[in-house]
């Protein structure tokens, strides 16, 4: 019997923890994403590599329905989350944001306290029946984000003073703080200073023990580094997807060779 459910646990955690299928994007004349179609695991950091303007991060925001804020943009196709189609008319974009976190390119904490930057989301979708429970909630949410031994003692200090590194982790913090299954990055280390950029990888490792962490980098170094597989995108194409060391060493398709090498990006 105990072998059963180490089978069954097995494989959840190697389930597809998001499905996309025949995925199509359009700003008005520009088609920027092309028939993708993609397995991301669960408790696995998945990066999507490729030059300025392939795609990568167009077809991220698709994950949570970002794209649904720009008016001339049209996604087509089907991306489940364990199994329930995203795209449907009965999902609250807001609550599957809340579902799946998403953290930007450049640290953007609201103007507000640390603690209310972690209070905001758990406040607005109900989950803190008392202030010990938000209390609750901010500890572990900041505890996950590797920076509560450096703001305990200032926590009603507005965000916005932290450095750059310590904006990033409680911008990290806050996207947790709704207990989300799905964390998407988009380039988060793009404006952080290699100790910071270091503290935040070592910080995406933790995190993929417990979520499905999707993150778009510019850089290969850190796509080698933090993620187990890897998506490489050229000109609204998914070209190749597989394990990070096998794209990195021993690419299916030249595409993939050449930006590895240098000689397109």
């Amino acid at each position: 019997m105990n072998d059963m459910r180490k089978v069954e646990r097995d494989l959840k955690v190697n389930d597809a923890k998001i499905t996309a299928r025949n995925v199509d994007v359009r700003y008005g004349e520009t088609h920027a994403i092309k028939d993708v179609s993609i397995d991301i695991p669960d408790r696995t950091v998945t990066s999507f590599i490729g030059p300025s303007g392939c795609g990568k991060s167009t077809f991220l925001r698709c994950l949570n329905r970002m794209n649904d804020t720009i008016d001339i943009c049209r996604v087509t196709g089907k991306i489940t989350i364990d199994g329930k189609d995203i795209n449907e008319r009965s999902v609250d974009p807001v609550q599957l944001r809340a579902q799946v976190g998403m953290v930007f390119q450049k640290p953007n904490p609201f103007p507000k306290s640390i603690y209310d930057n972690i209070a905001y989301g758990p406040r607005i979708h109900g989950l803190a029946r008392s202030k010990t429970d938000m209390d609750e909630i901010v500890e572990r949410a900041l505890r996950r984000g590797a920076i509560w031994n450096e703001v305990k003692d200032r926590l009603h200090a507005p965000g916005t003073g932290l450095s750059g590194g310590q904006q990033q982790r409680l911008c990290i913090a806050r996207a947790i703080a709704t207990e989300p299954e799905v964390l998407l990055m988009d380039e988060p280390c793009s404006a952080l200073d290699p100790i910071a950029t270091a503290q935040v990888e070592e910080l995406i490792d933790e995190l993929r023990q417990d979520y499905s962490v999707v993150i778009v980098t510019h850089s290969m170094q850190q796509a080698a580094r933090v993620s187990q597989k890897t998506a490489f995108f050229h000109l609204g194409d998914l070209v190749e997807f597989g394990e990070t060391e096998k794209i990195f060493t021993n690419p299916s398709d030249p595409r993939t060779e050449s930006y590895i090498t240098g000689r397109i990006g």
